[in-house]
């Protein structure tokens, strides 16, 4: 390194940047980088301009602009960049990887409140909690619609996870603590005895969707996976399933599921849709076995400064010459969101 710390710029919204850098960790950052400017940097204005050939190491986050190859010519003493966020496709260009740059995620620190999120979303869903909360004679002794006392448990189900990435790991992880619980995994890239490690067993996708109770959501959102649970996928799952999406809405054919959902086949916990958010008209916004939340699996408030903890240790390894731990590389783009 040309310094003992590296020059460091901080490029995020600055809303973003007040939430997951509390004082306590600006300081950790700050005995790690010589900042050469206070707070967050336009890397467009004038005024950064004059530091910006010095810049070694950036810090980013939501908000952070694209590193196109015109951002890349004013900084050419870049050589990594430590992102407080999940994706870094936003980020990154063509002219940014042909220049060998180093960059790292902190998509692990955000899968922990997804996967928590989705957890309790099964077993909410496993006593149907999200759909009778919508109805109000649920509280007048008639719980009404398609309740079931006799088949509404957490106890001996079947989930299958589609996509075994890091927040499905974590998910089926997390199952393991449910009583007589079979959790069944599909996904072309995982490794059978990665999967049998969390308590699952991997499965083709056929044969998870005509098993499961439960069909829980984790894939990239990819050309390959866009419309990957359609009429066809959906027809194969059983009566009374329940569909849980925390991952992409263009995972599901949305107009499929609402017909599944109008006729009271299948139930759905949403907390993404395609598009996002649904139009007005949409009758998936109306349908009493549908429950719908505005993106908030990920990490919100104070979650966010896991993911700040993320960069910075990866910050601390990349100062020590030590090997990162979340770098991403361009082949890698193949199979992460």
């Amino acid at each position: 390194m040309s310094h003992a710390r590296p020059a460091a710029l901080i490029a995020m919204q600055p809303e973003v940047f007040a939430l997951q850098f509390d004082p306590h960790r600006l300081g950790r950052l700050e005995q790690l980088v010589d900042l050469l400017l206070p707070g967050i940097a336009d890397l467009d204005d004038a005024a950064t301009a004059g530091v910006l050939g010095r810049v070694e190491v950036l810090v980013t986050s939501w908000g952070a602009p694209a590193l196109t190859a015109d951002r890349l010519d004013r900084m050419p003493a870049l050589r990594a960049v430590f992102h407080a966020a999940g994706t870094v496709r936003p980020l990154t260009t063509d002219a940014f990887w042909h220049r060998g740059i180093r960059i790292t995620s902190a998509a692990d620190a955000n899968a922990i409140p997804v996967a928590e999120f989705t957890f309790a979303s099964i077993v909410l869903a496993g006593k149907r909690a999200q759909f009778l909360a919508r109805e109000p004679r649920a509280h007048l002794g008639d719980r009404g619609g398609r309740f079931d006392p006799g088949s509404s448990s957490n106890l001996g189900r079947r989930i299958g996870i589609v996509g075994f990435s890091r927040i499905g790991r974590r998910v089926a992880t997390l199952l393991r603590q449910l009583d007589e619980v079979e959790v069944l995994v599909a996904d072309p890239y995982a490794d059978p005895d990665e999967v049998a490690r969390t308590g699952a067993r991997l499965v083709e996708l056929d044969d998870l969707l005509r098993r499961v109770d439960v069909l829980s959501l984790h894939a990239p959102e990819l050309p390959a996976t866009r419309g990957m649970i359609g009429a066809r996928e959906l027809a194969l799952l059983r009566d009374g399933a329940t569909l849980v999406n925390t991952a992409r809405g263009s995972l599901v054919d949305t107009d499929a599921l609402a017909a599944e959902c109008i006729a009271g086949r299948l139930d759905a916990v949403l907390d993404v849709t395609d598009p996002e958010p649904l139009p007005a008209d949409s009758p998936l916004l109306a349908l009493p076995n549908v429950s719908l939340t505005p993106h908030i699996a990920g990490s919100l408030g104070t979650e966010t400064r896991r993911m700040a903890d993320s960069a910075i240790g990866e910050l601390e390894r990349f100062t020590l010459g030590l090997p990162l731990e979340h770098e991403v590389r361009v082949e890698d783009l193949g199979v992460l969101a």
